[in-house]
């Protein structure tokens, strides 16, 4: 590739890009060949300095870009401010396409992070950048964290609600499809293969870890458990992927059911 060339190719910018999904979107991005820039408040491979909750160092890196990858995630209302500093640095820059990420059923399920992601999900909308927003259910990681944090405990404990979950490195290539696409505003949702239960998944893991554990369905009341437990985390118009949590499984611990 000649100087030249280089100077014409579409840079990109990903935020979160060093998290569960942005890690493998930027090696899908790159295996595509486009021009990264990874927006971090430390250094490293492609890594441009940036504080999107101070603004510290954004401008600077939105500087040439043409596409945003939204991925950067936080807790306690960060997230809004964060997406905030984020549309004006845009606008301001003349990106021409924001793709952001978020996840099934946010509008359905009355937690605060989830509501969060419905504000950004506006914000986005609302704003003059264009724009493309997936939806995606619970990652296959997720779950394996959630059962694994149960360590110490003498069951493991398993909501009994319905999950679609998915693949993170099939998000990660859808994003990157839409990446080389042109805006288009809320595409349809992502989910994975199969939907099963949270007990049918942790039996499935303690097979994997080779666990004795006995498996204990729960029910809570209020709202939030209600709405899980009626299907609000499954996708309606779905794009469906294809690993399922066995595939998951197999290739993280090398047991299939």
């Amino acid at each position: 590739m000649t100087r030249k060339d280089t100077t014409l190719m579409k840079t990109i910018l990903v935020t979160g890009g060093t998290g569960s999904l942005g890690r493998p979107t930027v090696e899908a991005l790159r295996a595509a060949g486009h021009h990264l820039r990874i927006l971090s408040r430390r250094p490293g491979s492609d890594h441009v300095r940036g504080d999107l909750t101070t603004g510290d160092g954004i401008a600077a890196a939105f500087e040439g870009v043409s596409t945003v990858l939204h991925l950067a995630t936080s807790r306690g209302h960060a997230d809004v401010r964060q997406t905030e500093n984020l549309i004006e640095h845009a606008k301001a820059a003349g990106v021409g396409h924001l793709i952001f990420s978020s996840i099934v059923g946010v509008d359905r399920i009355p937690l605060a992070y989830y509501r969060d992601k419905v504000t950004i999900e506006s914000l986005i909308a609302e704003s003059s950048v264009p724009f493309t927003i997936l939806r995606a259910t619970q990652f296959h990681d997720l779950i394996d964290e959630m059962l694994t944090a149960q360590r110490f405990l003498p069951a493991l404990l398993a909501p009994a609600i319905p999950l679609q979950p998915v693949s993170v490195e099939e998000v990660a290539e859808r994003l990157t499809e839409l990446a080389a696409g042109p805006p288009s505003g809320r595409v349809a949702d992502l989910g994975g293969p199969e939907r099963i239960t949270v007990p049918e998944l942790a039996r499935a893991w303690r097979l994997a870890k080779r666990s004795r554990r006995p498996v204990l369905p729960l029910r809570v009341p209020g709202k939030t458990f209600r709405a899980f437990a009626t299907g609000a985390a499954l996708a309606e118009a779905t794009q469906l992927t294809h690993g399922t949590f066995d595939d998951y499984l197999t290739g993280r611990y090398g047991v299939r059911k």
